[in-house]
């Protein structure tokens, strides 16, 4: 049966910028699907966001829901993630570990089966979970966090910045909005001698704004939201959404090396 092609699937030139990156398949027990396969039957599913049992079978392997979960447990995602991470920015001139980040959330609504870790946001009126992101300037993805929605925004960036305490050596400064003011702001000088800067809006100001540095992470979260995965949390792990997440940034910056060699 001939294999029809995918929007979604992986060019040859992003093929060979992954492929050496992947875990070697194992000495014992049963062969390894092809992995080029089991990647473009994940990248198909977090794209279009459809159910694993509703991934077309000609020939994508049956069973690929256990390599996006193997991969999620022993950090596979998060270290594609960061290699390629470190990739841009070296092509883009700039040191892999950043020396400024911008802080922020998005709340989005969980679905029926739940799951765990979900709550309530009542600043905007959302029943599921809260993503947390901490991206460096170019908008890449250096911290990511996922909880109940009902966590606050202060409590929920001191989680994610206690994460990234000892990972980021060089970050000096943060770029926040005002729901993280105050104590936030005392901790990270106190604990990791990081400036949280608060940029809030101009006063009297309505409508859209174009804030400084803020802009950037917004820009993330919608690159995120061109993946149908995650326009809702569908996840009964938040370890799940936290890998789709690392998947849609995975294939930004696959696209944007492939398009530089």
């Amino acid at each position: 049966m001939p294999r029809f092609p995918y929007p979604t699937d992986l060019r040859d030139a992003e093929w060979a910028i992954l492929e050496p990156l992947l875990p070697p398949s194992k000495a014992l027990g049963r062969p390894r699907a092809d992995p080029r396969a089991v990647l473009n039957a994940i990248r198909y599913v977090t794209r279009s966001g459809a159910q694993w049992r509703m991934v077309p079978r000609d020939p994508i392997p049956w069973g690929t829901w256990s390599y996006f979960r193997r991969w999620r447990d022993d950090g596979t995602w998060q270290q594609l993630h960061d290699h390629l991470r470190a990739d841009v920015r070296r092509a883009a001139g700039r040191d892999p570990q950043p020396s400024a980040a911008i802080l922020d959330s998005q709340s989005v609504k969980t679905v029926e089966r739940g799951g765990l870790e979900r709550g309530f946001d009542g600043g905007k009126l959302i029943k599921g979970r809260k993503r947390h992101l901490l991206v460096d300037t170019l908008g890449l993805m250096h911290g990511l966090l996922v909880h109940s929605a009902g966590v606050q925004d202060r409590a929920g960036g001191r989680l994610l910045l206690e994460q990234c305490r000892g990972r980021l050596p060089r970050l000096r400064r943060i770029w926040a909005d005002g729901a993280y003011r105050d104590r936030l702001v005392r901790w990270a000088r106190r604990a990791a001698k990081w400036v949280l800067e608060i940029v809030s809006r101009p006063p009297g100001s309505t409508g859209f704004v174009l804030l400084k540095w803020r802009w950037i992470v917004e820009r993330t979260i919608g690159w995120l939201n061109l993946a149908r995965r995650l326009s809702k949390d569908y996840e009964v792990l938040p370890a799940s959404s936290e890998a789709f997440i690392r998947l849609t940034m995975i294939s930004i910056m696959l696209a944007r090396l492939a398009q530089q060699a």
